[in-house]
């Protein structure tokens, strides 16, 4: 009668009392699965969730889109956004802080189009 729910080596009960008592198992099981996954869920909110990236050429008659903009923000928009301006004498890096999707840094109109990029985009859940 239990086939389909038993596990290899496991004794089929033998009375109701057994069937009662594996079922409160596997209710304690489910509840204490259930804690565990809502703490996950709220730790996944300070992950890295959402990501926009803009390729720019911020010289004039100067190589192609070698520069870039990369907007990494968690489930609050909070993260950071990291620009490389390329030139021919060298590669420059800036980081600023990124709070509810926005900084207290002014942002070039290719960090601003990272950010709004990366807000609308999400980690699809179903490829982890």
């Amino acid at each position: 009668m239990f086939e389909l729910f038993k596990k290899e080596n496991e004794i089929e009960p033998k009375d109701l009392r057994q069937v009662i008592s594996q079922f409160k198992n596997l209710k304690k099981d489910f509840k204490e699965m259930s804690i565990e996954l809502n703490n996950l869920k709220k730790e996944s909110k300070f992950s890295v969730q959402k990501v926009g990236v803009v390729r720019f050429n911020p010289f004039k008659n100067q190589g192609g889109n070698q520069s870039f903009s990369v907007a990494l923000l968690d489930g609050n928009n909070d993260g950071i956004i990291i620009t490389s301006f390329y030139n021919r004498n060298g590669n420059r890096i800036f980081g600023k802080p990124i709070k509810k999707g926005r900084s207290i840094y002014i942002l070039s109109e290719e960090e601003k189009s990272a950010i709004e990029k990366a807000k609308k985009t999400r980690i699809n859940r179903k490829e982890i």
